[in-house]
């Protein structure tokens, strides 16, 4: 908890989710009603046809173990310690990661979201977009194309819902591009993860929570045909996918907080005698994680 900034009220936080989440499973076990657990773990109303059994309820329990930990790698905060000396672009970034993390948060929790919302999380993550671009230009190539797909897969959403707004039908048809928007998207953030692999300040964990956000919703789309099998409902395992948002809160607060990792000490110089070998030098620094 101590290695952590904010460790200690972070677990806190975490215990008493989960102690709610603990105490709805036996009471909808115990009563037959699963009402409340869906909803401290999947943010919605109960489907009415779903029964309060043990299959349904660890499938549940299962999805707000997910969000207990995305709550937990959120609050923590940074590594503690004196953070190293960075300029304003960095701290955007850093402000900018944080804002799209707290975004996802309360889409998860909001039933529905009224176009405005839609539209500031779009320019949201588009501000991610834009300062994580010196990063990217420093690491990879094809950084104009990761800089206008990333944009262009923002934008276009926050288009979306204005033109609607405004009732222009013409251009809402033509902003509303998924496929083109769903492919830009998937380019920015496959530079990124590749950007963040590359960089030192970045741990290989939070690159692995990226892609995984990315891979475990598809890998658990066939497994829903085969829940009915095993006593679960085919409705709950549908909806509790969802859950797996909570591995994009997670990649998104970690590439927050290790932006402002403490330096690693530097290794003290070896005298050099005249006449004796060349000394080593300095160990290669070791990257934050």
């Amino acid at each position: 908890m101590r290695h952590y900034r904010w460790g200690v009220p972070a677990l806190v936080a975490v215990a008493a989710y989960g102690a709610m989440i603990a105490v709805a499973a036996a009471v909808a076990t115990a009563r037959g009603d699963i009402g409340v657990l869906w909803r401290l773990t999947l943010f919605s109303e109960a489907d009415e046809d779903v029964t309060a059994i043990w299959p349904n309820a660890l499938v549940l329990l299962a999805a707000g173990g997910l969000w207990g930990w995305a709550l937990w790698q959120s609050l923590r905060g940074p590594v503690a310690g004196r953070p190293p000396a960075t300029d304003r672009t960095v701290l955007r970034l850093r402000v900018a990661f944080y804002a799209a993390a707290g975004s996802w948060l309360v889409y998860a929790i909001a039933p529905a979201w009224p176009w405005w919302a839609v539209v500031i999380d779009s320019l949201v993550m588009a501000a991610v977009v834009v300062l994580f671009h010196p990063v990217l230009r420093r690491t990879v190539q094809f950084t104009g194309l990761a800089l206008v797909a990333g944009l262009f897969a923002n934008v276009s959403v926050a288009a979306v819902e204005v033109f609607d707004v405004l009732g222009w039908s013409e251009a809402r048809r033509a902003a509303d591009m998924s496929d083109l928007s769903a492919l830009a998207g998937a380019i920015w953030t496959g530079l990124v993860f590749l950007t963040q692999w590359r960089d030192g300040r970045w741990r290989r964990a939070t690159v692995g929570y990226g892609i995984a956000s990315l891979v475990v919703p598809i890998a658990l789309l066939p497994l829903a045909y085969l829940a009915e099998s095993t006593g679960v409902s085919g409705s709950v395992f549908g909806v509790a996918i969802t859950a797996t948002d909570a591995l994009t809160v997670i990649w998104l607060a970690r590439s927050a907080h290790e932006l402002t990792d403490p330096a690693v000490p530097a290794v003290p110089a070896v005298p050099v005698v005249p006449g004796s070998p060349e000394p080593p030098g300095p160990a290669p620094a070791r990257a934050s994680g």
